[in-house]
């Protein structure tokens, strides 16, 4: 990394469960760091124990910024933490401090590395209308209408992707621009690539299969289904992304009595996998600036 506080970074990406909190921890008591959460589900506060965020004990040990900062009800956006990433990252270099981003987020490291598009924010009249829209009629009648504003979006999209159609119409709704005229609006990227040092950590798949799955049950035993019902219990709406995250819509059905612990629990266990699966496909595609490493060759050279 460069010398110069003003452009020096770390960032440790990764599939989940690969050990980037641990490394990242070390990292920044070994360097003077802070801890910077560079994942989605992360920044809400309603689920430390389901999304694995760091403990109180571990928070203690080194400066954590970013996490469990966002109520669940609220549809953060990437473009919302890199917002408030900006005013971390001006905080943490005021200090002479390391920045090391950490996560699993593959869009929030574009953002960081590549920039993001310009799109402004969905005013919640326009989202709520959608979204009352799609419950009404379905992803397949909003595709065919998004295929007529916007045919280049639709073409990319499943017909049953409920979110990204929404977010689509939604755009176009709020902004009369369709998303990809949006998209070719990029702002300039949070890091400079000088002095920026990005590791992707890659364990062995099947121990880390097996990790998620162990990790899984432990979250249960350690409180993450009171969690799920305290989320369950505020009747937010389902689309919105902490309503999404891995394990949270099959624990609520087993909290409604429609599936056992155990069905839901595998359900968790196995799109865990998947995520952690399309992150390894996503990193290596998309963001090529990233080396790759396994967690113990981490360790040794940062």
């Amino acid at each position: 990394m460069s010398s110069n506080p003003d452009n020096r970074a770390l960032l440790i990406a990764g599939p989940t469960a690969s050990g980037k909190s641990a490394l990242a921890l070390a990292v920044a008591r070994a360097r003077d760091g802070v801890v910077i959460n560079t994942d989605s589900m992360q920044v809400y506060r309603d689920l430390r124990v389901l999304t694995a965020r760091p403990t109180p004990e571990e928070e203690a040990q080194a400066p954590h910024r970013l996490y469990g900062t966002v109520d669940a009800a609220v549809n953060f956006s990437a473009g919302a933490w890199v917002d408030a990433a900006r005013g971390v990252l001006t905080e943490v270099r005021a200090q002479g401090k390391l920045p090391i981003f950490i996560g699993g987020s593959g869009l929030y490291f574009k953002a960081l590395t590549r920039g993001l598009s310009a799109v402004p924010p969905v005013p919640d009249a326009v989202r709520d209308d959608v979204r009352a829209r799609l419950e009404r009629s379905g992803p397949e009648a909003l595709h065919a209408e998004l295929a007529t504003r916007d045919p280049v979006s639709a073409a990319k999209l499943n017909l049953r992707d409920r979110t990204r159609i929404a977010r689509a119409l939604e755009v176009i709704e709020a902004t009369g621009r369709a998303l990809t005229d949006w998209h070719n609006d990029a702002l300039p990227p949070l890091l400079p690539p000088d002095g920026t040092t990005a590791v992707f950590l890659a364990p062995d798949r099947d121990d880390l299969y097996a990790r998620i799955d162990a990790r899984f049950v432990r979250m249960l035993d350690e409180g993450a289904l009171d969690e799920v019902e305290a989320l369950a219990a505020r009747g937010l709406d389902p689309l919105l992304p902490a309503m999404k995250a891995h394990g949270v819509p099959a624990l609520i059905k087993y909290l409604r009595g429609e599936i056992s612990r155990e069905e839901a629990c595998a359900i968790g266990q196995a799109d865990t996998r998947h995520y952690a699966k399309r992150q390894f496909t996503w990193f290596r595609h998309q963001l090529l600036e990233f080396e790759w490493m396994t967690p113990e060759k981490a360790r040794v050279k940062l």
